[in-house]
């Protein structure tokens, strides 16, 4: 199986359907929430909502720069979400973010195995491999807290 093929499988793994490492998986996670619940502040906390949105923002800027050649993205905006309202807003942020999260994977696995030894945009970013490995531990990292939050939240409404 060729190595974009499997860093392919990996970004659905933990984006839309897999289980193997931490035992779930964005879709998941974000498919039982609510968005009033999605918007709720723990302390100095991220939202579910606003860890949504900054995962997307990196699917999306990455994406764009996949198809386009243009890589438009910026770490100071990439927790700059704005607000949700309603179940409808909620709603649509998932969806696109599942959307773009299934558009990047299978941008990945078209990839040659040499692709993934090319600069990434600019030499200072690295190889296109070392930035898909980077959107997958990422990708867990913010996972992990999504989790933790989500159970910080159902603890704080049982008290």
């Amino acid at each position: 199986m060729k190595k974009s093929v499997q860093l392919a499988n990996r970004i659905r793994e933990v984006l839309l359907n897999g289980v193997w490492i931490a035992n779930t998986n964005y879709k998941q996670e974000l498919s039982v929430v609510d968005w009033e619940t999605a918007i709720t502040k723990i302390n100095n906390l991220n939202s579910v909502a606003t860890l949504t949105y900054h995962i997307n923002y990196y699917l999306a800027g990455i994406l764009n720069f996949f198809e386009e050649g243009k890589l438009e993205i910026s770490d100071k905006y990439s927790y700059e979400m704005p607000a949700i309202h309603s179940q409808e807003e909620w709603d649509t942020l998932r969806n696109t973010m599942f959307n773009n999260a299934r558009k990047f994977a299978d941008q990945v696995a078209l990839m040659d195995d040499e692709k993934l030894e090319e600069v990434f945009a600019d030499k200072k970013y690295g190889t296109y491999l070392r930035n898909i490995e980077g959107v997958i531990e990422h990708s867990y990292y913010h996972l992990g807290q999504i989790v933790l939050i989500k159970k910080l939240i159902v603890q704080d409404k049982q008290v």
